[in-house]
């Protein structure tokens, strides 16, 4: 299994940059992740870069593609967060999205997690296959019927969540699909609620069909999100990992 890893991030409209992404190969896999930080005066870039590196240090502890491991990993960032917002008070309202991905290269197997409304993307011949789904109230709203699925994007009151990182109480992460078999050309993006709320999903899935790579796909998705966003635009990232049948693997990330 060969993989093609293709990140980016910018800080939009805003000030400050605070969303974070890492990824790291080894023991047999590759281990993915996007976070999103929130809490004002420096604290959102913090959660976010925080969790990032507990996750990638849980699974280079503990290299499994699976549905513990990546609830472990989470919950580990959730307890750094917590012990951070102990320490300092300005860091005490900080929290933080995230979105996992863990590919085992050997077995040709995938397993997803998140907390929050960073959001994880799975396409199978250009489409679509399976996606997460935000701990948001909106759509505790679409799901009971209330709202139509537009209002993720279109609400107002769509960035209240009632899940994260740092948040009080014990962690709320939800792992989909484990044991996840990947075929060639399939492809996965990772992405911040800046990033999705601008690439609506067919969208997402005809620039797919046009790119050339990983990075090309970021590339023709980035154009519509500076498009289709303010001048006040949120942070924006994503990362995208291309699945193709090969024996080892590649990863060839493009500098943000």
């Amino acid at each position: 299994m060969q993989l093609e890893v293709s990140v980016l991030t910018d800080a939009g409209g805003r000030p400050r940059n605070e969303d974070a992404y890492g990824f790291w190969s080894g023991g047999g896999g590759c281990f993915c992740v996007v976070s999103d930080g929130a809490g004002g005066h420096g604290a959102g870039d913090i959660a976010s870069k925080l969790a990032v590196r507990v996750v990638l240090a849980s699974f280079q502890d503990d290299p499994r593609c699976s549905g513990d491991a990546i609830t472990a990993a989470l919950a580990n960032a959730h307890r750094a967060i917590l012990s951070e917002q102990a320490q300092a008070g300005a860091l005490s309202g900080m929290r933080a999205t995230a979105t996992v991905l863990a590919i085992d290269t050997v077995h040709h197997l995938a397993a997803w997690g998140h907390v929050g409304d960073t959001r994880l993307y799975c396409f199978r011949a250009n489409h679509i296959v399976a996606q997460t789904k935000d701990h948001s109230v909106v759509q505790r709203l679409v799901d009971a019927g209330y709202l139509k699925p537009t209002a993720t994007r279109d609400s107002t009151e769509r960035s209240r969540l009632f899940a994260a990182l740092g948040h009080d109480g014990e962690n709320s992460a939800s792992v989909g699909a484990t044991d996840f078999v990947i075929q060639g050309g399939d492809a996965f993006l990772l992405c911040s609620d800046g990033f999705w709320e601008y690439v609506e999903e067919p969208a997402m899935e005809s620039a797919l069909a046009k790119a050339v790579s990983a990075a090309d796909w970021l590339r023709i998705m980035e154009e519509q999100v500076r498009a289709n966003g303010g001048a006040e635009q949120d942070n924006f990232s994503a990362l995208a990992v291309w699945c193709s049948d090969l024996d080892h693997a590649s990863l060839t990330p493009k500098a943000p």
